[in-house]
């Protein structure tokens, strides 16, 4: 096998405070790292599309690190856990000095995003820069629609067509065919951990807007956001612009899940950044 060949590597991580997270590793381990963090009731399986982009990209290959935070895909779900952005954030620094990852660029999708923004605020010298995809600014740019309130579907667990609706404004196209397999992560979820973990973004991004929090920390930043987002006005993107020398970049005809809708149009433009801040 050469070292640019990927090998997918999946372990379980038992952190310092017992929780044990799922991670996910591809590529060549030599090569510069990203990071990639998902969104609310979703999981590693997010990228899937995506992470092939990445990892078998020639001089361009990385070292992809994927974590399911808590509460999602194959790890801990505790009805006594934090589910609060910053618990998040520690969990995943952890899981990378576990890994011995130094450094990486980071890139979260939708509340992924806000996770690490809380990554970079609490362990700066992890990350060398950011990307947001799809990343609302803050509560002001949210569309909704809300699923029942914060907690989520009144029962528990939800049927197929409640899923379906709930993750149909995920996409650009009404009438989108949500695949099963993300039936499925919100299936693997309690109603406990899918309520927390809404509740804990929500008082994050409450507290101070993702591009106030951005703009002290110095950190090089890429937006790429679907212009025919449903759930986050495409036009709030321009609000990073405060971060000094932020690039921002809509994506036509894409939703809010672009890594998913067109990988490769997320692919070009995270290679060339990463190219430059890996």
């Amino acid at each position: 096998m050469t070292a640019s060949e990927s090998t997918a590597e999946f372990s379980a991580v038992t952190l310092d405070d017992g929780d044990t997270l799922h991670v996910c590793q591809d590529g060549p381990r030599e090569a510069p790292a990203l990071l990639l963090v998902h969104g609310s009731a979703s999981s590693v399986r997010s990228w899937d599309a995506l992470v092939p982009l990445l990892t078998r990209n020639g001089a361009r290959a990385h070292r992809v690190v994927r974590v399911d935070l808590l509460g999602h895909g194959r790890s801990d779900k505790p009805d006594d856990g934090s589910y609060a952005i910053p618990d998040q954030a520690r969990r995943v620094g952890e899981v990378l000095d576990r890994l011995e990852v130094g450094r990486a660029v980071v890139v979260g999708h939708s509340s992924g995003g806000v996770t690490a923004t809380a990554l970079a605020e609490r362990r700066p010298e992890l990350v060398s820069a950011l990307v947001l995809v799809n990343t609302g600014p803050g509560l002001g740019a949210f569309i909704g629609p809300v699923a029942q309130g914060p907690a989520g579907p009144v029962r528990w667990p939800p049927d197929d067509e409640q899923i379906r609706r709930l993750a149909s404004t995920g996409f650009s196209r009404p009438g989108y065919r949500v695949p099963d397999a993300l039936l499925d992560e919100v299936r693997a979820m309690t109603a406990h951990s899918f309520a927390a973990t809404m509740r804990g973004t929500l008082a994050y991004m409450s507290e101070r807007a993702l591009p106030e929090r951005l703009a002290v920390l110095g950190k090089p930043l890429l937006v790429l956001f679907g212009a025919e987002d449903r759930r986050w006005r495409s036009s709030s993107a321009a609000d990073y612009r405060v971060v000094p020398d932020a690039r921002v970049e809509l994506l036509a005809g894409l939703g809010h899940s672009p890594i998913l809708e067109d990988p490769p149009q997320v692919a070009g433009p995270l290679l060339d950044f990463a190219a430059l801040h890996g």
